[in-house]
Order: C-alpha cells, then sequence, then structure tokens
C-alpha cells in the first residue's frame, strides 16, 4: 500500500481495464444479490464486466454496443443467450 492512499476495493477497480466479480448468487437468508441498484457506497460506477455466481455467469454489456455490431465484427461463431 501507498502512503496516503486509499485501500480495499477503490484499488481493484481504479485503472483497470477488467473487473470480475466471484460470489454467491443468493444471499444466507434466500434473498437476492444481484440487485437492481446498490444499496451500499459506490467504489465504481459502471466498472463490472463479468459476475460469476454459483447459478450462472453474467457479462455486463456495454450500453452503446447492439448484437448486430458484434455480429458483424466478429468472424467466429458465438451463441448469444438472453
Amino acid at each position: 500500500m501507498v502512503k496516503g492512499m486509499g485501500g480495499g476495493a477503490m484499488d481493484l477497480v481504479a485503472n483497470t481495464k477488467r473487473v470480475v466479480i466471484i460470489m454467491e448468487h443468493n444471499a444466507k437468508d434466500g434473498g437476492a444479490k444481484l440487485l437492481k441498484e446498490c444499496n451500499f457506497p459506490l467504489t465504481g460506477k459502471k466498472v463490472v464486466n463479468r459476475v460469476i455466481t454459483d447459478l450462472g455467469i453474467f457479462d455486463i454489456d456495454k450500453d452503446d454496443v447492439t448484437i448486430e455490431e458484434i455480429k458483424s465484427k466478429t468472424e467466429a461463431e458465438f451463441i448469444v443467450n438472453l
């Protein structure tokens, strides 16, 4: 850690190209952990690229990119799961 610099999660999302979160899909009481809106102070906004849970893999897409654009720029075959 550098003296005078913050620690913890803020360091993990600063100046990085890719953020992957690995977590349990549900809380101990069965409630959802993947929420529409964060209930805690944000470490970074729109920095997560992928969330991996015990129930699935969720890729976070960019808002301004369409499936058609990706298809036109990709030679290899791929599957779109919605």
